[in-house]
C-alpha cells in the first residue's frame, strides 16, 4: 500500500474496520446455518465387534428420511447435521443391506431446535444398545476450552481422566456415559486414563473458545484408545461435530453427509482459532483493497 496518500490509507483502514464487524458479526448466524426451528444431530458407531452399519434418520410421521449415511465403521463419529426440530426414528442395519432390512438397533430421538445431539451405538453386539446425548456448546470464558469424556470402550466398567497437573475431566466414567464439561485453559494438555486395571496417557491440543468430546474406545491391541473430537470452533454459536469448519459454523447443514474418523477432528483442532481466520480474511480484504486502490 503507497505510504504516501493518506486518503487512501484512511479508505482502506475503514474497510478492514468494517471487514472485523461483519465477520464478527457472522458468528450468530453462519452463511450456512440451520434455520431457527432447525436442530442438529451427529450419530456414532461405537461397538468394536460390530460391522459397519448403514444409518438412516426418518421422521416419526413416516416419509423419506432426512439423513442416509452409508458404510460407517467402528469409532467413527459423523459430523452435525441440521434437521426439522421433531420426534424421529433412527435405524442402523449392517452396511449394503437391501430396502425392507430389519434393523439391527433402532431408537428414537427428539431433536429439539437450537440444540445439538449425539447419537451412538455401543456395547458388544450381543449386548448393542444406544443412547443419546444433549450437547451442551455454550462458549468457555475467554482463554479457556471446554472438554468432556465420552465413555464407549467394553474393557473397563469405569474410569478418570484428569490433566497430569490433577485438573479433572471426568471421574467413575462408566460405559456410555457422557461426564458433564470441564473449563479448562488453552493450549496442548497431557491427559492421563485411569482405569482399575491400568492406566493410559494421551495429549490434546485445545484451541481458544472451542468445545471438544474425548471418547474412549477400545482398540486392537486390547487396550484403550483415546480420541478428540470438536464440537464446536467457536463461541458455541453452531456445531461442527468431527470436522472443523472454522469460526462456529455448520458442516453439512441439512440432507446426507458421510462419516469421518474421528482422528481426523484432531489433526484440524489446532487450526480452530476463530481470532487466527479473522485476522486470515481481513489480511486478504486489505490486500485487494490495497490493489484496487493502486489501479
Amino acid at each position: 500500500m503507497t505510504r504516501t496518500n493518506r486518503t487512501r490509507r484512511i479508505i482502506v483502514c475503514g474497510v478492514a474496520a468494517l471487514a472485523i464487524a461483519g465477520l464478527v458479526g457472522l458468528g450468530a448466524a453462519p452463511a450456512n446455518a440451520a434455520s431457527a426451528d432447525d436442530g442438529w444431530i451427529r450419530i456414532g458407531h461405537l461397538s468394536p465387534d460390530t460391522r459397519a452399519v448403514d444409518v438412516a434418520l426418518t421422521p416419526a410421521s413416516a416419509g423419506s428420511p432426512v439423513l442416509d449415511l452409508h458404510d460407517v465403521s467402528y469409532g467413527e463419529v459423523s459430523p452435525y447435521t441440521a434437521v426439522p426440530a421433531g420426534d424421529y426414528e433412527l435405524t442402523m442395519v449392517p452396511a449394503g443391506s437391501p430396502d425392507g432390512t430389519s434393523p439391527a438397533i433402532s431408537t428414537e430421538p427428539t431433536i429439539t431446535a437450537g440444540q445439538a445431539t449425539t447419537v451412538v451405538a455401543y456395547g458388544l453386539n450381543e449386548s448393542l444398545r444406544t443412547t443419546v446425548f444433549v450437547d451442551d456448546l455454550s462458549g468457555p470464558a475467554t482463554g479457556e476450552a471446554r472438554i468432556r469424556v465420552i465413555q464407549a470402550s467394553t474393557r473397563v466398567k469405569d474410569l478418570d481422566v484428569a490433566t497430569t497437573t490433577g485438573v479433572p475431566i471426568a471421574t467413575d466414567a462408566k460405559a456410555g456415559s457422557a461426564s458433564a464439561y470441564a473449563d479448562v485453559p488453552v493450549g496442548p494438555w497431557n491427559l492421563m486414563v485411569t482405569a482399575p486395571s491400568a492406566s493410559y496417557d494421551t495429549s490434546v491440543t485445545l484451541a481458544p473458545g472451542t468445545v471438544n468430546t474425548l471418547f474412549v474406545l477400545d482398540n486392537a491391541s486390547g487396550g484403550l484408545t483415546i480420541t478428540s473430537v470438536l464440537d464446536s470452533s467457536g463461541a458455541g454459536d453452531a456445531p461442527d461435530g468431527s470436522l472443523d469448519t472454522g469460526g462456529g459454523g455448520l458442516r453439512d447443514a441439512g440432507g446426507a453427509g458421510t462419516f469421518a474418523s474421528t482422528t481426523d477432528a484432531a489433526r484440524h483442532a489446532a487450526d480452530a482459532d476463530p481470532f487466527a481466520a479473522i485476522g486470515r480474511f481481513v489480511t486478504g480484504l486489505v490486500q485487494a483493497a490495497a490493489a484496487a486502490l493502486r489501479s
